[in-house]
């Protein structure tokens, strides 16, 4: 039975619908309602999750993950900005901003800089965990997505849908009792400067 206007009631059907009913009905639902927007996000994660077993990431070490999730956030960033583009989108870095907005409680990227005190223009993803870059690759491929999807075409739009995505992320992270991307440990060396120490460790051994 469910409710109807003046305390009415009515007898509906209830369906149990397969797993894969449940995912087409997420992907071409209303993504403004919560439970369509969380359901859109529990498939991109578990999707994500097949990519590679579980065994292979698991046995990776922590830095390893870290470049192994950096360069999904490359390949994704370039294709954000070609669907960001075909919206409507000029202002990227403004763009990227709403992102962020989104998933860090209003951070900007400068924002971010500042506390992690990293150096002027130093990249910002390169300094993060494989659990950050994790909710940042989500964030990435979602918005995306959404515009995809949407068919946004407007750069105001397309910057409301980046941050509402960034927002929804964070949201089902609280909601798991997970660990807010801010309050995530900034690792101590960057990307590149591993990347750096693994030149001159096979420059050597050569040597």
């Amino acid at each position: 039975m469910i409710k109807m206007p003046k305390n009415a009631t009515k007898l509906i059907d209830d369906y149990k619908l397969s797993r894969y009913a449940c995912y087409l009905i997420a992907q071409n639902g209303d993504s403004r309602k919560e439970s369509i927007s969380l359901a859109q996000t529990y498939f991109a994660v578990q999707t994500r999750k097949q990519e590679i077993s579980k065994i292979e990431y698991s046995e990776l070490s922590e830095d390893e993950k870290r470049f192994y999730q950096r360069d999904l956030t490359k390949k994704g960033n370039y294709s954000l900005n070609q669907a960001a583009k075909n919206a409507g989108v000029k202002n990227f870095d403004k763009f990227h901003n709403f992102g962020y907005k989104g998933l860090y409680n209003g951070e900007t990227a400068d924002d971010i800089v500042k506390r992690k005190k990293l150096r002027y223009r130093e990249d910002i993803l390169d300094n993060m965990g494989s659990e950050e870059l994790a909710a940042n690759l989500f964030r990435i491929t979602q918005t995306e997505a959404k515009l995809k999807r949407d068919n946004i075409k407007t750069e105001n739009n397309a910057n409301q849908a980046h941050y509402t995505i960034g927002k929804n992320i964070r949201e089902v992270i609280e909601k798991n009792g997970g660990t807010m991307p801010e309050d995530l440990p900034t690792p101590k060396k960057s990307l590149k400067e591993l990347e750096k120490e693994k030149k001159n460790k096979l420059i050597e051994s050569i040597k």
